[in-house]
């Protein structure tokens, strides 16, 4: 069933001339099927560069959302329309416009894990890869508001020396991550070497070794000496630091750690969005060409 699905699929892809983006935390047979896997960052990435007319594009709406606004001549499909993120869902729009009014001379930092609204009231994005570097880059004299993740703003202030203004959002995925997880993880697996994710509570933080992105994850058990490692972050990771690195063992901090957003899109509704071309992400022109430009200063930060 798989490779027949899968044979359909490349055969739909080079009739539409399609590109399959998917990311890191997605199904195993759908990192699979993808031309190019990676965190929001590196996806952006590929996403501004491809020549292809179609985009599928295999994660959340969010990142959808970005895509389209990167590539406006380009189509970008969705396999499922349900597949949202919950972090980028707690702050709004409206909401954030309150803030800003409570903080004039402030500079909106917004994750990229935010709608396109969000991005569009926002001075510049960033990612999990690049929060501290995008903050380092702000003027000294102004306050940052950082939206809406407060964990990873919390790591990135603290990282580079920056006073924050949180907003209190968080990933409900990463939070199930305990640092009591932590701690029965390294009695199980003595030895092994602690990487997690920044949106991680800052108690698990604390007791990481490495603190990364998921592409920062990768790199660092890459080049790690250690052979056994314990991950902390969305379960999806570890399908590919096990195809990379053959030889080294990798242990969930937690099997709870697994998002039942990213895990909706399926090769068969891949399939179905290709065959009909169906689930479209469009931006109204407004908000597209003020969240572009918060978004193209993301890029310009290594």
């Amino acid at each position: 069933m798989t490779e027949t699905l899968l044979e359909k699929l490349n055969r739909l892809k080079s009739a539409r001339n399609a590109v399959i983006l998917a990311h890191n935390y997605q199904r195993a047979e759908v990192q699979d099927a993808a031309d190019y896997v990676g965190d929001s960052l590196g996806l952006s990435r590929q996403a501004a560069k491809t020549t292809a007319d179609v985009i599928l594009f295999c994660g959340v709406d969010f990142m959808a959302e970005t895509a389209a606004i990167l590539c406006p001549e380009k189509r970008v499909l969705v396999p499922d329309l349900h597949a949202g993120c919950p972090m980028a869902n707690m702050v709004t729009a409206r909401e954030l416009r309150q803030l800003k009014a409570q903080h004039p001379q402030a500079l909106v930092v917004c994750y990229v894990n935010s709608s396109a609204e969000v991005k569009a009231e926002s001075d510049v994005c960033c990612t999990s890869a690049n929060a501290v570097q995008v903050l380092e880059r702000l003027p000294a004299d102004k306050d940052i508001l950082f939206v809406p993740d407060s964990s990873l703003g919390q790591y990135a202030a603290e990282k580079s020396g920056r006073k924050v203004i949180l907003w209190p959002g968080y990933c409900p995925t990463h939070h199930r991550i305990m640092a009591d997880d932590i701690r029965k993880a390294r009695a199980a697996h003595p030895g092994a070497e602690v990487v997690v994710h920044p949106e991680c509570t800052s108690d698990v933080v604390a007791l990481a070794d490495s603190v990364a992105s998921t592409t920062g994850i990768l790199r660092v058990c890459r080049e790690s000496a250690k052979e056994e490692f314990i991950i902390g972050t969305e379960v999806g990771l570890l399908h590919r630091l096990r195809q990379e690195n053959p030889a080294k063992r990798f242990h969930p901090a937690s099997p709870q750690a697994d998002c039942p957003n990213m895990k909706i899109n399926t090769l068969e509704k891949m399939v179905w969005a290709l065959e009909e071309m169906i689930y479209p992400i469009t931006v109204p022109q407004p908000i597209a060409v003020k969240a572009r430009l918060a978004i193209q200063r993301m890029l310009e930060v290594a």
